[in-house]
């Protein structure tokens, strides 16, 4: 406990450090702030009750825990950065099939900013498309008969309002998150979806509290769920952390086959290269049939469609776990590429003990990182789900969504990245880092 406090008390003795991190909390709180400001013509005493009687555990329920409530409180950022997250996913996708967008992908620098101009762009087109859809679920909201929206706000320039404002609070978020990046500490996007599930807790806590104390629940049931809880971020943070080493050999001279002065080092490949991109990237995924089904509230039709798409429901979870385990490959052959490790360790004089090098190499190296990324997308994808059996089993909604799987995947998953990025601060500096021995390991 002393050594991490002293571990505290050198961040802010590093002025860079120190400025980075109030720059980063300045800017989280002003995300916070935002997703608390009703849109304008939306009565918030009738929508406070209209939320109550809202099912917290569909997909908008969840929608919901990512912003951090802003979208229950029709708040002027009730969008956050999903819509980002949608058009990085697409634009990505693009860059695996199209030859445009691939060479942009090989022009260093500018090929760079012209991706980030053309997801800046879609971030826009996609804003408008789920803004609209959300104008359409307001007007069609009620709380006993009394409207959200009174009678004499509905119209063509409350819809009109309600797409522009919450186009431009995406637009804002995103460039909070760029900022933060920039010139704060962490990654900005990962940051404002971790502030908004990391402001659910206190509720997530207050729930159980009630159930226990109302009698609803057993103390020793409780526990158990705790336990229980506790167990699964133990798994998550193995999983993160657990890699396979590649032992890599250079040789200063080489004659015939005799090596003279070789050194081994090791290439660590890590169970769970991806990190929570998957999950997210899915789970924006996700979100868009219901946008679109918000379009007909009057429709029996489009609302049985619905049904299937509810987060609880046994369709929704078999297709986002798929869609888990094909983001899982998909992100970790963008973020680790077989062909380069073995070009760039060609070039350098290294060669893998008993495999030839070049092509043979990057065959060996893809055939273990598929054998060791099939458990973590398959981890991955269970963890993800099980929140929708635990709310099965009587757990509550706010309580299974921050434990029981995508919310703490990307709670563990950033903070340790910013933790990392910490520790990397401190030990360039000779300071000593939050770990006894070694650094936090990173999981990019």
């Amino acid at each position: 406990m002393a050594r991490l406090s002293e571990s505290f008390r050198n961040i802010f003795k590093i002025q860079e450090l120190r400025q980075r991190i109030i720059f980063t909390a300045g800017l989280l709180i002003v995300v916070r702030f935002g997703s608390h400001i009703t849109l304008p013509g939306v009565d918030a005493a009738v929508l406070a009750d209209a939320m109550r009687n809202q099912a917290s555990n569909t997909l908008f329920g969840l929608y919901d825990l990512f912003v951090g409530g802003a979208f229950s409180n029709a708040a002027i950022l009730a969008l956050g950065i999903m819509p980002y997250i949608s058009a990085s996913i697409i634009i990505q996708l693009l860059g695996a099939v199209v030859p445009y967008f691939q060479k942009l992908s090989k022009e260093g620098e500018e090929g760079r900013k012209k991706i980030t101009q053309l997801t800046r762009y879609g971030t826009v087109l996609i804003s408008l498309l789920q803004a609209w859809g959300v104008s359409v679920q307001l007007l069609s909201l009620n709380a006993g008969g009394i409207p959200i929206v009174p009678l004499e706000v509905q119209g063509f320039g409350f819809q009109f309002s309600t797409i522009i404002v919450l186009t431009a609070g995406t637009i804002f978020t995103m460039w909070l998150g760029e900022q933060i990046t920039e010139r704060g500490i962490g990654n900005g996007i990962s940051l404002i979806i971790f502030i908004g599930i990391i402001a659910r807790f206190p509720h997530a806590i207050l729930d159980e509290y009630q159930l226990v104390s109302s009698g609803a629940r057993s103390l020793i049931v409780e526990l158990i769920v705790i336990g229980l809880m506790v167990l699964i971020v133990a798994g998550i943070v193995a999983v993160t952390q657990a890699t396979r080493r590649i032992p890599v050999q250079y040789a200063k001279r080489v004659v015939g086959r005799k090596i003279y002065g070789g050194v081994t080092q090791y290439i660590p490949i890590r169970v769970n290269t991806a990190g929570v991109m998957p999950i997210i990237f899915a789970q924006a995924i996700m979100f868009i049939p219901n946008t679109i089904l918000t379009f007909f509230p009057e429709s029996d039709f489009m609302q049985g469609i619905a049904g299937y798409f509810d987060y609880t429901s046994f369709t929704y979870s078999i297709i986002f776990a798929l869609m888990i385990i094909f983001f899982t490959y998909f992100y970790t052959a963008v973020a680790f590429n077989p062909k380069d490790v073995a070009e760039n360790m060609q070039k350098q004089g290294g060669f893998i003990p008993g495999i030839r090098p070049g092509k043979n190499t990057s065959d060996f190296i893809d055939n273990i990182l598929t054998k060791i990324t099939l458990p973590g997308s398959i981890f991955l994808a269970i963890v993800a789900i099980l929140p929708a059996f635990m709310m099965r089993l009587g757990v509550t909604s706010n309580l299974a969504s921050f434990f029981g799987g995508t919310s703490l995947l990307i709670v563990v998953g950033v903070g340790l990245d910013t933790l990392q990025q910490i520790e990397s601060h401190l030990l360039m500096r000779h300071y000593d880092g939050f770990m006894k021995s070694g650094k936090i390991k990173g999981r990019r």
